[in-house]
C-alpha cells in the first residue's frame, strides 16, 4: 500500500497557517507529500524548501485572479496536487488542519482494511473546530462534524471548490463519495489565528468566492455553541498554539443571527430525536464484514 499526502497553499506564513505543523502531522504515514504552492508575497516556498524533507514534492503555480466562479481556483489547486499523487490512497489536509499522533496507527489500519473493499471510496474524520483559543471548540450543525480527507486514487473524483470531493458516477453526474470512518479526528485551527490574520485572509480570498466578507470579530459569536476542550493537542502543534486560559469569552450583548438561531434549534432536535444534522459531503457506509 502506498499513501500520498497532498495540499495546496499560498501566503501561508503571512496568514498565520500552521502549515508546517499540518504537513509534519501525517508525514510518518505517507510515502510522499505533494504541495502545490501558489505564487506568494511571503517566504512560504522557501520555508518548505528549507525543510529538506525527501518525501515532499513541490509544484509551483500561479493562481488565476480573474476567475470569479465560486471556489473554482481552490478546486483547481487541490486537483493539481491530487493528480500529481502516485499512491493508492490520497490524504488531503488543509493548511490549518492537524492530525494527532495518537490517531496515526488507526488511520493506517483503516486504509489497509479498506484498500481492496470496492464499496469504500473515501475515509472520513471527526472534526474539532477550535474557536477563539485552543481551549474552545464549536459544536453546532452549522459547523461540519465529519468530513472526508482520504480518497482512493482509483476513484474518478474531483473537487468543485476545494472543500469536498465529488465522484463521477457518469460523465455528467457527480455524487458524494461512499465513505467509512477512520475513527480519527482532524484538529482544525483556522479560527484561533489572530483576528488581523483572519481579516487579511478574508480580504485576500473573497475574490475567489465572488462575495464580500464582513469584518471578523471573534467575540461576535453565539456563546451557546462553545464547548471546553479537555483533551490534548497534537504534539507537533504545541509550540504554534497561542497561549490561552479558560473558555473563550464572547460578547455577552451579542444577538445570534437568524442562521445561528436555526442551528440552535437544530441542536435541540438532535438531542431530542438522536439526529445528526450537520452538513455531510459523503455517504457513510458500513463496510463488509470479514
Amino acid at each position: 500500500m502506498k499513501v500520498s499526502g497532498c495540499t495546496f497553499i499560498r501566503n501561508a506564513q503571512i496568514l498565520g497557517y500552521p502549515f508546517i505543523e499540518s504537513i509534519r502531522s501525517i508525514l510518518p504515514i505517507v510515502d510522499e507529500f505533494v504541495i502545490v504552492v501558489g505564487q506568494s508575497e511571503d517566504d512560504t516556498l522557501q520555508i518548505l524548501r528549507d525543510l529538506h524533507e525527501p518525501k515532499i514534492r513541490i509544484i509551483e503555480t500561479v493562481w488565476n485572479d480573474h476567475m470569479r466562479v465560486k471556489g473554482y481556483v481552490y478546486g483547481q489547486q487541490k486537483m493539481i496536487a491530487q493528480f500529481a499523487c502516485t499512491g493508492d490512497w490520497i490524504f488531503y489536509l488543509e493548511a490549518d488542519e492537524v492530525v494527532h499522533e495518537n490517531d496515526l496507527p488507526r488511520i493506517q489500519a483503516s486504509m489497509q482494511q479498506h484498500l481492496h473493499d470496492e464499496r469504500v471510496e473515501a475515509l472520513i474524520f471527526d472534526y474539532l473546530h477550535f474557536y477563539g483559543n485552543a481551549n474552545t471548540y464549536l459544536w453546532s450543525p452549522g459547523w461540519y462534524r465529519r468530513a472526508p480527507r482520504i480518497i482512493k486514487a482509483s476513484v474518478r473524483s474531483y473537487a468543485p471548490d476545494g472543500l469536498f470531493w465529488l465522484v463521477l458516477a457518469s460523465n455528467k453526474h457527480g455524487r458524494y463519495p461512499n465513505a467509512a470512518h477512520t475513527g480519527a479526528t482532524t484538529y482544525h485551527y483556522g479560527w484561533i489565528r489572530s483576528e488581523a490574520q483572519m481579516n487579511l485572509k478574508a480580504s485576500w480570498v473573497e475574490k475567489y468566492w465572488n462575495k464580500r466578507n464582513a469584518a471578523i470579530d471573534y467575540r461576535e459569536m453565539d456563546a451557546r455553541i462553545l464547548r471546553e476542550f479537555n483533551g490534548t493537542h497534537p504534539a507537533v502543534v504545541q509550540d504554534w498554539l497561542p497561549a490561552a486560559a479558560g473558555l473563550f469569552q464572547t460578547n455577552p450583548a451579542y444577538r445570534p443571527t437568524r442562521k445561528q438561531q436555526k442551528h440552535w434549534w437544530m441542536l435541540h432536535l438532535e438531542r431530542w430525536f438522536g439526529l445528526e444534522l450537520s452538513k455531510k459531503h459523503y455517504r457513510l457506509i458500513h463496510p463488509a464484514k470479514r
